[in-house]
């Protein structure tokens, strides 16, 4: 029995044996065949591999799907920098006045938004207050545009006044400012005086009606000493009075800048007018100086006198309203005779009478380099001899023009 299981052992061994060298050898014969097909493949190179139009065609259009998708992302990369670079920096300003305006929590003045690229931006009467400033203030720090700013009459007080102070440190474009009649206060004086001893563009400041005191030319005071770009300032219809006259006058004294100033409507007289007057003899800058509507009186008249003795430049000068006397008319006259700038000289509503407008037109007569062309003695009543001395001048000055009240000798005819 035994030996029968091992015949048919032997019997069948071969042929399973057989079977297995088959399979065994189909195995090698594929596997020979899969690696020589990968050794034609990397031997024949990309350009071999492009021939094949099964596999090829495939890898043609992945490698195409791949490029297209990273296509679309670096397009979306970019357009996400963009969004990014947008949202960072925004030329026109609107973005951060609108935030401005939430956190002051002031509705957005849509004259603005749709102004603010303009040269010349004019918001007067608009009732800003102090929070509607603040949040202006923010994008002008940045503006390029606007060159002109008129804020008139905006209610801004010391608060807004001091934020449109700070930001003229910074912004370098502005040349022409109108703050006038926003009450500022003594407080919005001092921040303005700061800003003029950094700002170097501001050519033209319009500070008429803003509640200033004494106090406040103790800070404008020097830095008119300071600033040197300046050229026409107006402090009218303010408070200042006998101290600001001196700092004033000592400022004007050594200012380098400033062309025109407006001290109309003011409340200087004494001392203040003197020392101011004296500081007007001493600017060789000024052309053009308007006093009237103050106290200067006879005191700040003679003042004025040797002022005009000593200045070489002012051809222009208002003193108007002043309670100046006819003697210190007269004494003011004796400046004219050797005077050689002054075109327009403005005494009117003055009591200093028909001898005091006489003194005046003689010194004229008496100074053969005088420029002048505009006298000015506005609601005063001259007699005959005035007019005849007008006619006598007007035969060595054919063009000067006098401008007076009128004669007595008519009120007299025309009541007969």
């Amino acid at each position: 029995m035994v030996h029968g299981k091992k015949l048919a052992k032997e019997t069948l061994l071969p042929s399973v044996l057989e079977d297995d060298d088959a399979e065994t050898e189909s195995e090698k014969l594929q596997l020979g065949e899969q690696i020589e097909g990968q050794t034609e493949f990397n031997v024949r190179g990309p350009k071999d591999q492009c021939s094949s139009p099964d596999r090829n065609t495939k890898d043609r259009g992945e490698r195409q799907d791949e490029e297209k998708v990273e296509e679309e992302e670096i397009e979306q990369e970019k357009r996400g920098g963009e969004e990014h670079k947008e949202e960072a920096y925004d030329p026109t300003g609107q973005t951060c006045y609108m935030e401005a305006c939430k956190k002051y929590q002031v509705v957005p003045a849509s004259y603005f938004l749709r102004h603010m690229q303009n040269s010349e931006l004019s918001m007067m009467h608009r009732g800003l207050g102090p929070q509607g400033t603040k949040a202006l203030a923010v994008p002008l720090v940045t503006n390029t545009s606007i060159l002109r700013l008129n804020l008139r009459d905006n209610w801004m007080e010391e608060m807004g006044g001091a934020a449109i102070a700070e930001m003229l440190k910074e912004n370098c474009y502005i040349t022409e400012v109108d703050l006038s009649d926003n009450k500022l206060g003594d407080y919005g004086a001092k921040a303005i005086a700061g800003m003029l001893k950094e700002n170097s563009t501001l050519v033209n400041l319009n500070l008429s009606g803003n509640h200033f005191t004494d106090k406040s030319a103790e800070y404008l005071g020097p830095a008119l000493m300071t600033n040197t770009k300046l050229q026409h300032l107006d402090l009218s219809y303010n408070a200042l009075g006998k101290s600001a006259g001196q700092n004033l006058g000592d400022s004007l004294s050594e200012n380098t800048g400033l062309r025109s100033l407006s001290l109309a409507w003011n409340c200087i007289r004494g001392r203040g007018a003197v020392m101011l007057a004296n500081g007007l003899g001493g600017n060789i800058y000024l052309r053009t100086v308007d006093l009237s509507f103050n106290g200067f009186s006879k005191e700040g008249a003679i003042a004025l006198g040797q002022a005009l003795k000593e200045n070489s430049v002012l051809e222009e000068l208002n003193v108007s309203n002043n309670r100046i006397p006819p003697e210190g008319a007269i004494r003011l006259a004796m400046g004219l005779r050797v005077n050689k700038t002054i075109k327009s000289l403005n005494m009117g509503k003055n009591p200093i009478q028909d001898a005091g407008c006489y003194g005046i037109l003689k010194s004229v007569q008496e100074n053969p380099d005088s420029a002048m062309e505009t006298l000015d003695f506005g609601d005063i009543i001259v007699n005959q001899d005035f007019e005849d001395l007008y006619t006598a001048v007007k035969e060595i000055f054919p063009g000067l023009t006098v401008n007076y009240g009128g004669r007595f000798g008519i009120f007299r005819k025309a009541k007969a």
